[in-house]
């Protein structure tokens, strides 16, 4: 507990990763395809869905102190289970750090020139990875210079707008490009950070109390999503594009690429902060070895940073499409078995009061790893709705019936009953490992 921070430290952390290039440029896309009324019930759709999942993950990760990789041994996945988890969480970050990177470096380049693209870059990423590396107090004072740069940006941006249109015509103007539905909408808005909001544990683990999670995120995250994504609806009206450099220019000028450039830092410090954590648990869980945070940190910042020179990148992110449909059913199945199964939870309370990890986890939970494989399955190829939503709900409905109704009834049809200790029941094909 003493390592832990204020809420509103952990706010601003978590502003920080929506006041960025992404967002403004999910707000853009909005505003170009749909009304301002449409884009308001679209972002809305999106932040609550957003909310949910941060609230009760984040909870989790706050009760125990543990990171996201970590907590997925007693959630649902087991000590094996949590080190594939680890590595598909650990590559998907990796893959966007680069991308971001790309996105910094350019805008460097392009602003002021003096180094060519891979010497940006690796500016860039040695930047940001020196920042992770000096840890969660380092990325506070990031995000307390970067996230009011960018309040201020996003003021000037509208102010400048507001000089040439009035705010009612903005509101009641029709899209200026090719028409965007609701449901595409929202599937943008929650698509674009739920993947943020799955890994919730590595930032929440720091905060004081369920209700600081709760605070943190419907401050953080209806602040952020109507804040900026509402200025881009309301820019891309008033300019007439989606295209968020353009915007800038029209209504800041360089100075304001300068600050959404640097913004996007902030959301790559997060990158590569839960990339780190997941590397550190892959190599304890499958080697047994325990390497530093700052280690990790330092060699997969310098991995990213090569990744966003290789020009094959662009090929790349369609592979982190997919991972980005193989993370969200991670959620599901935390929530499910945190909240409502409660399988493991005796455990982890009677080490919580010694302030110390639990000595014992299960080796493998197939039905956790099936239930993943069904999110996953579900999302990639059911294109109504939100697929990152459709994975999430798909792999905790499915995880739950696994747990209540085929454990049991197979547990009767052999005559055995599932091991289990207080609360903590587990099927009598899981075994339990010290680590």
């Amino acid at each position: 507990m003493s390592a832990r921070y204020s809420w509103l430290s952990v706010a601003m952390q978590r502003f920080g990763q929506l006041s960025c290039l992404s967002q403004f440029m999910v707000g853009a896309l909005l505003g170009y395809g749909m009304t301002f009324k449409d884009a308001f019930l679209a972002l809305t759709l999106g932040a609550v869905i957003l909310e949910i999942v941060s609230i009760f993950v984040g909870i989790a990760g706050q009760r125990e102190g543990m990171s996201t990789a970590m907590l997925a041994r007693w959630t649902g996945f087991g000590r094996h289970g949590s080190s594939l988890l680890s590595l598909v969480i650990a590559i998907s970050l990796v893959g966007w750090f680069a991308v971001q990177n790309v996105i910094f470096a350019s805008g460097m380049q392009s602003l002021t020139g003096g180094l060519p693209f891979w010497g940006w870059a690796v500016a860039c990423g040695l930047a940001v990875t020196l920042v992770v590396t000096f840890g969660f107090s380092a990325m506070a004072w990031f995000a307390y210079v970067t996230v009011p740069a960018f309040l201020v940006l996003a003021g000037w941006s509208i102010a400048s707008a507001l000089s040439t249109h009035s705010l009612q015509s903005l509101i009641n103007s029709d899209a200026p490009g090719p028409a965007l539905s609701l449901t595409a909408g929202a599937t943008m808005v929650a698509g674009s950070f739920i993947i943020g909001a799955v890994v919730t544990p590595d930032m929440s683990r720091f905060n004081r109390s369920a209700f600081d999670v709760v605070k943190q995120t419907v401050v953080s995250i209806t602040f952020g999503e109507y804040l900026v994504g509402l200025i881009g609806v309301l820019l891309a009206h008033a300019v007439g594009s989606a295209d968020v450099v353009k915007i800038i220019l029209t209504t800041t000028s360089f100075v304001g690429i300068i600050i959404l450039v640097a913004s996007t830092g902030k959301i790559n410090d997060w990158n590569l902060y839960s990339a780190s954590l997941g590397v550190v648990n892959f190599f304890q869980s499958v080697f047994g070895i325990s390497i530093g945070r700052t280690t990790a940190t330092l060699v997969i910042g310098a991995c990213g940073t090569l990744l966003s020179i290789w020009g094959g990148l662009q090929q790349f992110t369609g592979f982190l499409i997919v991972l980005g449909v193989a993370i969200p059913p991670v959620g599901g199945i935390m929530i499910v078995d945190y909240f409502v199964l409660r399988r493991q939870r005796a455990l982890l309370d009677r080490s919580a009061i010694h302030g110390l990890v639990p000595d014992a986890s299960e080796a493998w939970n197939p039905a956790g790893l099936f239930s993943w494989a069904i999110g996953f399955l579900v999302g990639f190829y059911i294109s109504i709705g939100i697929p990152s939503i459709n994975a999430l709900c798909a792999a905790g409905l499915s995880y739950w019936l696994i747990q209540r109704v085929l454990v049991p009834f197979y547990a009767k049809l052999t005559s055995r009953t599932p091991k289990g200790d207080g609360d903590i029941q587990t099927s009598t094909n899981h075994s339990f490992n010290k680590d």
